[in-house]
Formats: structure tokens, C-alpha cells, sequence
């Protein structure tokens, strides 16, 4: 880097600073924990595990607080009532997403579900919405095709009796397989090279996101060279999404998410009306629900087995209401999910403690607004702490930290839906595939605990309910024995 590149981009982030410092102060934005540093704002204050620091600013500051990150302001909405009155109640202003770099170099801005916004997000996500009940989001359908792909994630798993084996590779690549199914008709062995390369690229990207974040807060660093990583890890994923798109969009609209798509698009064209489809958009809605519908799910299976090796008494409780309602002569179904209350709260209760999207993805103000008095400017970032809710005392009780089924139990023995449970977000972006991932969760956890006892690999030392700290939260690698129950 010359000395005048240098020098621009020093006084420009000086004039920056000097905005923020004295302009934007003026305009009682919500407070800051701590005051911010020239140029980098609170960057180099914000620690890599960022759950117990935001806890802490939320009890000095209250339930929304900003921090500078750069050139950019991020506010921070704790508490389940102000996060519905700002995301649920004021939609209108908080539910767009920032532009990312990458969506700008690969031709995407405006394009897909997962960071697109105004009229052609609501149109994307309304026809993937539309097309995904079609393929039998929350009906047996859908169960069908989970349950097909379960019996060949336990038969993998049934190769490790009693040996020693980290699951979340084999999870990640099952869960994968049923998002293939629906969205081009087929799906994949687990060896198969392309699905391999596929997992591994997405991988990658969960790995290399994190310098996209940094990129939102210092634009001037999209001409520097290393963004490289990501737009390499992202031309790879759509390679490989373009050859889905050979493979399947002119096979039966019935078969699949991308047939019936290209159906639809087609329909809308030939009729003269006005539409955002295009082939576009398809491969960046394909990305979207492929991202969206593998890594959480399979991220909350291994964390519900962690807390099992863990709680071994609750594992038991889960097992013998499996037992008492179903047996073993044949596997748990989709019609079971109503008598086995436990296992439901079991699978609520994991998602609540395991949180594993702490913060969800970040919007933008699209207006002046004003919260609790405080002003918000147009263009500025904001984030619903979804950790503030879920392990808020005042709302689950003094014990908080522990893993406890029962507080989802009420006192007729019924599952409780409590509104301040919300692991898949709140307001207009809330997980499209929320009904799915409840299907998955259900029938992958319910049909592996019929089957398996879950052991630590060393007795009475379960693995350590420690995570790492990425885009998700996810538990650090562990292993454990599977002992078939026929052999107990």
C-alpha cells in the first residue's frame, strides 16, 4: 500500500471518527458501554465471545445500547418486549438487511431470501414459501422423506457400536441430504464426491464469513485483497448449485424445489405479470435454503446429545416415555410427536440453553426512528439479542443455566409454547424453515434415542458443555459410544 493510499484512508476514518464523535452524538443515540476509540470504534473492545460481554453492557447500560464498529453503529435491542415492539410492532423500519460485499461482487445484491430486502425479498421468500408447502412443510410428506433419510443416518451410526465417534460430520452431511431431496428430487451417499465437496465448501464459509463482518464496518477494505477467501469459497458453492440447476430444473415441477421454481417463473412471464423470478434469484434462494437448513438443525442435534451424555437421568426420561408410547417394533412417526411431551421438551429446552444464534443476523433502520426515546438513525445496524430472552432470569427462573425439560412441562402434563421462546427469530424474519427444522429435530432425535443408549466415552466423564464461538454456536468436537439398546 503507497504512502497516499494510506494517508487517504487515515484522514478519512478521522473524518469519520469526527462524525460520530460529534455529530451523531447530538442525536441521543441509545448509550455505549464504553466510549469508542478513534477510527475503530469498539472493535478492539468487543471480545471473540461476545454472549457474557453483551449480558454485562445489557445490565450497565439497560435494554439497548450501541456500539461503533468502525464507521458503522450497531444497536443492540435486548428484552423479548422491546425486541417485539421494535421487529414485530415496527417492521416497517427494522426489517432489511445490510449490503454485503459479496453479494456486490458475485452480482447478487438484491438477490435470494437471506440478505435481500423490500418488494423482491417478499416476493422470493413468499414463492419459496409457497412451493416449499407444496413439497410438505409441517405434513407427512416432509415426514416421509425425514424418516428416509434418518434410517440411513442410524444404520451409518450402527457401524460405531460402542466405538468411540464424533457425530457432526455424519449429521451435518444427513441433514444436507434431506435439504437435496426437496430441493433437487434426490438425494446423496454420503461418499458421493460432489456432496462431498459441497459440505466441505459450505464449511468454509461458515469459517471465512466472519472477515465479511469486518468489511460491512471498513468499506475501503473491499479493495483489498483479502476478501479473496470468500468470493473463491462462494464461486465454488454456486459451481456446484449451477449443475443442480442443469440437473433439475426441467425435470416434473412435482419433484422439486428448483422444477417447480423455474414452473413458476415461466407461468408469471407468459402471463405478462411483473415478477423479481429469474434464474438468479433461484440460485441464490438454493443457496440461501441450503445454508438455512443444514447447519442449524444438525447443530442443535449435537448439542441435544451433548446434554444427554450430561443428564443421563433426563436421557432416561426421554427413552422410557419413547418405550412406554411406541416400543421397538417399529420407528417413531410424525403422529407420535403429540404423546411424547417430554422428548419435546427435551428438544425446546436444548434449543433455549444452547442458543446457538445468540445474535441473529443483523438488519438496517431504513428510516429516522426513535426507541425508548433514544434516536436511531436511518442506515444504522440493529440486532435483536435473542440471548437476552432466552436466558433471561426474570422469564425461565433462577436456574436459568441448567438444563431442565420441565419448565416446558405445565402442570396437566402438556407441552407449554411460551411466546418469549423464540430460537428461530421474531417479526418478518423469522427462520423460513422453522417447521421443518421442528419435523427434523423430532424425528431424527426421537428415532436415535429409541435406538441408541448415548455414553461417554469414559464413564462418568461426560464431554464438557463448551462451544465454539462462530456465525453459530456450536459445541467443541466431542465423542461418545452408541450402544445399540438390543445389546444392552
Amino acid at each position: 500500500m503507497d504512502f497516499i493510499t494510506l494517508a487517504l484512508i487515515s484522514f478519512t476514518s478521522l473524518l469519520i471518527y469526527a462524525y460520530y464523535r460529534f455529530v451523531k452524538k447530538s442525536l441521543n443515540v441509545p448509550p455505549c458501554p464504553v466510549r469508542p476509540l478513534p477510527i475503530v470504534g469498539h472493535l478492539l473492545t468487543l471480545k471473540a465471545d461476545q454472549r457474557p460481554q453483551f449480558q454485562q453492557w445489557r445490565k450497565e447500560c439497560g435494554d439497548i445500547f450501541s456500539i461503533y464498529l468502525g464507521s458503522k453503529l450497531l444497536v443492540v435491542i435486548n428484552d423479548f418486549d422491546l425486541i417485539k415492539e421494535t421487529f414485530v410492532k415496527r417492521a416497517d423500519h427494522f426489517s432489511d438487511r445490510p449490503v454485503m460485499l459479496i453479494d456486490e461482487i458475485m452480482g447478487h445484491r438484491g438477490k435470494g431470501i437471506g440478505m435481500n430486502s423490500g418488494h423482491a425479498w417478499k416476493e422470493q421468500r413468499s414463492v419459496a414459501l409457497s412451493i416449499l408447502r407444496k413439497f410438505g412443510f409441517g405434513k407427512n410428506v416432509l415426514a416421509e422423506r425425514v424418516q428416509e433419510e434418518v434410517s440411513h443416518y442410524l444404520d451409518y451410526l450402527s457401524n460405531y457400536d460402542n466405538k468411540p465417534v464424533d457425530i457432526r460430520k455424519i449429521t451435518t452431511e444427513s441433514t444436507a441430504n434431506i435439504i437435496c431431496s426437496i430441493l433437487i428430487g434426490k438425494r446423496y451417499e454420503y461418499n458421493d464426491p460432489t456432496f462431498q465437496r459441497l459440505i466441505m465448501e459450505i464449511e468454509n464459509f461458515f469459517s471465512c464469513n466472519k472477515q465479511e463482518a469486518i468489511i460491512i464496518f471498513f468499506p475501503f477494505l473491499k479493495y483489498l485483497p483479502g476478501h479473496q477467501k470468500i468470493v473463491q469459497t462462494m464461486n465454488s458453492i454456486m459451481e456446484i448449485l449451477k449443475q443442480f440447476l442443469v440437473l433439475s430444473k426441467d425435470k416434473d415441477p412435482e419433484d422439486n424445489f428448483i422444477a417447480s421454481y423455474v414452473s413458476e417463473k415461466d407461468s408469471r412471464i407468459v402471463s405478462g405479470e411483473a415478477t423479481t423470478m429469474d434464474e438468479i434469484n433461484l440460485l441464490r434462494s438454493v443457496f440461501d435454503l441450503f445454508l438455512a437448513g443444514t447447519e442449524t438443525t444438525s447443530t442443535t442435534i449435537c448439542w441435544f446429545v451433548l446434554y444427554m451424555l450430561n443428564y443421563p437421568q433426563i436421557q432416561k426420561k426421554v427413552f422410557d416415555e419413547i418405550n412406554t408410547h411406541i416400543g421397538s417394533g417399529r420407528v417413531p412417526g410424525i403422529q407420535d410427536r403429540p404423546k411424547l411431551v417430554y422428548l419435546n421438551a427435551a428438544i425446546k429446552e436444548t434449543q433455549r440453553l444452547a442458543s446457538i444464534v445468540p445474535q441473529s443476523v443483523m438488519r438496517i433502520c431504513t428510516n429516522n426512528s426513535t426507541i425508548r426515546n433514544y434516536t436511531i438513525p436511518e442506515g444504522s445496524l440493529i440486532v435483536p439479542n435473542l440471548d437476552s430472552v432466552l436466558l433471561d432470569k426474570k422469564i425461565w427462573g433462577s436456574d436459568v443455566d441448567v438444563f431442565n425439560p420441565d419448565r416446558f412441562i405445565d402442570a396437566n402434563g402438556q407441552l407449554k409454547k411460551p411466546e418469549e421462546f423464540i430460537p428461530f427469530g421474531v417479526g418478518r424474519r423469522v427462520c423460513l424453515g422453522e417447521s421443518m427444522a421442528k419435523t427434523e429435530l423430532f424425528l431424527y432425535l426421537s428415532s436415535l434415542i429409541q435406538r441408541f443408549h448415548l455414553l461417554p466415552v469414559h464413564p462418568d466423564q461426560p464431554p464438557p458443555m463448551d462451544y465454539i464461538n462462530g456465525i453459530t454456536m456450536i459445541p467443541k468436537p466431542y465423542q461418545l459410544r452408541l450402544v445399540e439398546r438390543t445389546s444392552i
